[in-house]
């Protein structure tokens, strides 16, 4: 591969007029081996401040995950809020959010892929990497509410001498094979496009990290073949991950539609909960790479303002798109003559928990429409960051809403009982330490940056001079 040339400096004038071309991540390339270089050395870089979060996470997740499950599989499910009529507590709201989350992977990689948005390449695999973490902390969340878990193989369909095979009329098995599914292919076109790094990371390293470096490369090696072929698998990845994105959330869109409960008989549920699964993903990422870029060295040069002003940009007219699907399916319950719906509506609106609903509201809608319009705004990431932690909290107590709340009023009145948590509170907190501290472990194993396919877009795009201008011009690689 060639390298791009040097852009040529703008004249003074030119600068106080226009933006700087240079300013862009494509129009500001550097050697190759210096880029590696400076990915290698972000992995590197472990100060105390690092173990010591790191450490404090491991224990959250030890003390409020793994020893609070171990609790609740002693005691059983009676430590737990799910009681009639709510037998769906956190448990799954928590499987709902994580399957949402992993949906900005392949939203941000996938579908951004197809319609070669440039602006993608930076951070395609940290929204990746939050596919596949978001779907293990969903089926942990699974795992959670089963109360004899150590059952849960009964799960696969496989012969067995007692006759026993899993009931397809369950919406636990369509969640079983979505997400197993999901997880699968999404891990599948994570590690695609990791192959180039990785051997980058093994040309660079020593002792037992050249080893699994080496196994993981596939002793890739950079000729032309090899890339033909790596490009080739990406490419048919792209387009088949995408419809199982859709599908996966719609069948978790099913399990709710196909029951006959106040507030979940809609026809428009499956977009809905896709739109929101976006709408909490792409928010997700927005702090992930605020982090990273606050927390790493040399991650400034790779995440530039320009990045986040994109994923602002897609964060709002998600945000749009999300208003307008709330508000469908709550108009056509308000217009309609179920009284058992008109009963929940004001129940969510004036009960006990009233104030939920209002804080889901702001957080949803206000705060990405106030803040997200304005450019500045948008490219300043501690602020994008700060609306994507408010949206995902409103996109929990959104699905907090579906869940327990909804089922708190059924056509049976005499059964109504206010949902109150227990251990939940405990696993969910671990839960959100567990994914956090994957995070933090992969930042050190992983290259988060493909500094293989920012360099290939540095190379498409080169700055032309014509007349005393530096034109961005952007040449297509086959």
């Amino acid at each position: 591969m060639s390298y791009a040339a040097k852009p040529l400096a703008l004249p003074r004038a030119k600068e106080e007029e226009h933006e700087d071309p240079r300013e862009h991540l494509m129009h500001d390339p550097r050697p190759r081996g210096e880029m590696n270089d400076m990915m290698m050395e972000s992995m590197h870089s472990t100060t105390w401040k690092y173990w010591t979060a790191t450490g404090i996470l491991a224990v959250i997740v030890v003390t409020c995950l793994f020893y609070a499950w171990y609790y609740l599989i002693m005691q059983g499910l009676g430590v737990a809020g799910v009681n009639r009529p709510v037998y769906w507590g956190i448990f799954l709201v928590e499987v709902v959010f994580w399957i949402g989350i992993s949906h900005a992977g392949t939203f941000i990689s996938a579908i951004l892929r197809v319609l070669k948005v440039e602006g993608r390449r930076p951070f395609t695999r940290a929204a990746e990497l939050m596919t596949t973490f978001g779907l293990v902390q969903a089926g942990i969340s699974v795992f959670l509410h089963m109360g004899r878990v150590w059952l849960s193989y009964w799960m696969i369909p496989l012969p067995n001498e007692r006759g026993l095979w899993p009931d397809f009329h369950s919406p636990l098995m369509w969640d079983f094979m979505a997400i197993n599914t999901y997880l699968l292919c999404s891990t599948m076109y994570l590690f695609l496009p990791l192959i180039p790094d990785m051997a980058m990371a093994r040309d660079r390293s020593t002792g037992w990290r050249k080893v699994v470096y080496r196994i993981l490369s596939l002793g890739f090696r950079g000729t032309e073949g090899e890339w033909k072929n790596l490009q080739t698998a990406m490419n048919i990845f792209a387009f088949g991950i995408i419809p199982v994105m859709f599908s996966v959330h719609t069948i978790v869109a099913w399990d709710f539609a196909m029951a006959s409960r106040p507030g979940w008989t809609s026809s428009v549920l499956g977009p809905y909960f896709v739109i929101g699964a976006l709408h909490s993903g792409m928010a997700a990422v927005a702090i992930v790479l605020f982090l990273i870029r606050s927390t790493m060295k040399n991650m400034k040069y790779f995440l530039r303002p320009e990045h986040f002003d994109l994923l602002g940009k897609l964060m709002l007219m998600v945000s749009m798109a999300w208003a307008y699907f709330y508000f469908n399916d709550y108009l056509v319950s308000w217009y309609g003559g179920d009284k058992w719906e008109k009963i929940l509506q004001a129940f969510t609106e004036k009960g006990p928990l009233w104030f939920l609903w209002y804080i889901m509201l702001f957080c949803n809608i206000v705060v990405p429409w106030a803040i997200l319009w304005n450019k500045k705004w948008r490219r300043t990431p501690w602020l994008l960051a700060s609306a994507g932690l408010l949206i995902n909290v409103g996109m929990w107590l959104e699905r907090y809403i579906i869940i327990p709340e909804s089922l708190t009023i059924n056509r049976m009145p005499f059964t109504w009982r206010l949902y109150v948590p227990g251990v939940e509170i405990a696993l969910t907190i671990g839960n959100f330490a567990f994914f956090f501290l994957l995070y933090m472990l992969a930042s050190r194993l992983i290259p988060l940056i493909p500094v293989w396919e920012v360099q290939e877009g540095q190379e498409s795009h080169m700055l032309r001079k014509i007349g005393k201008a530096n034109i961005p011009t952007l040449s297509d690689m086959e």
